[in-house]
């Protein structure tokens, strides 16, 4: 039975999540800002974290950051918001994916099944291909879900990992955005190619020796990204 956190401070919405959650067989548990957040995920290590943007004391972006230095774990953020901007920020810092309020139950639960399954999926992976993939001077030791860049360890999210990974294991193959948003984030993500964007942006800051004339992670014009030494 998985553990779900969820973070909102509107308890009428918390208590219908936390209701549906329970109904779906799932073990749910609660917080109601984002320093008792913190508090629960760390003594509960959760399977999922259902994170709402706008929370007392402490932002759910805020939460996000933290969390991400500390565990791995899939992070859905909700915010009540529609600009682009707050989404990006979200994917930026960490989240695995997003949804505005209002949503439907049945998409959310849908939503995070996906989620599970992904992780399930990756922690599987990565039990069976004890390896280490090297490219120019990246190194990915699947073994130990890290990677490092002339010898430094990379600080990435577990997406840009994943993504970094399934570019590696597909060494100079040109994948396009819709592509890479089925094989990564998986076929039912309800996301756009932005996210795609942004993580590969993001990726080539932490990869590349010049973001801004990469030699590792290429764009082909017209078709997509690869991965190239």
């Amino acid at each position: 039975m998985a553990k779900i956190l969820i973070v909102e401070d509107d308890r009428n919405l918390l208590d219908t999540i936390k209701y549906n959650l329970r109904k779906e067989g799932y073990n749910a548990v609660a917080a109601f800002d984002g320093a008792e957040a913190l508090d629960v995920a760390r003594r509960e290590k959760p399977d999922l974290i259902i994170l709402d943007i706008m929370l007392p004391k402490l932002s759910g972006f805020e939460v996000c950051r933290i969390l991400r230095k500390e565990m791995t774990i899939p992070i859905l953020m909700l915010t009540a918001k529609t600009e682009e901007v707050d989404k990006i920020v979200g994917l930026e810092i960490g989240a695995d994916d997003y949804m505005t309020k209002p949503f439907s139950m049945r998409e959310l639960l849908a939503r995070l099944g996906a989620m599970l399954r992904r992780a399930e999926m990756s922690k599987l992976q990565l039990a069976s291909e004890q390896k280490t993939l090297k490219i120019g001077d990246l190194e990915i030791d699947i073994g130990r879900h890290q990677a490092f860049h002339r010898g430094s360890r990379l600080d990435l999210t577990p997406k840009e990992y994943d993504l970094l990974v399934f570019l590696a294991t597909n060494k100079g193959l040109v994948f396009s955005r819709e592509r890479l948003l089925d094989k990564v984030w998986g076929y039912d993500y309800a996301g756009d190619t932005r996210t795609v964007d942004v993580h590969i942006s993001w990726l080539r800051q932490k990869i590349e020796s010049d973001s801004a004339k990469p030699k590792h992670l290429v764009t082909v014009r017209g078709a997509g990204y690869k991965l190239e030494g």
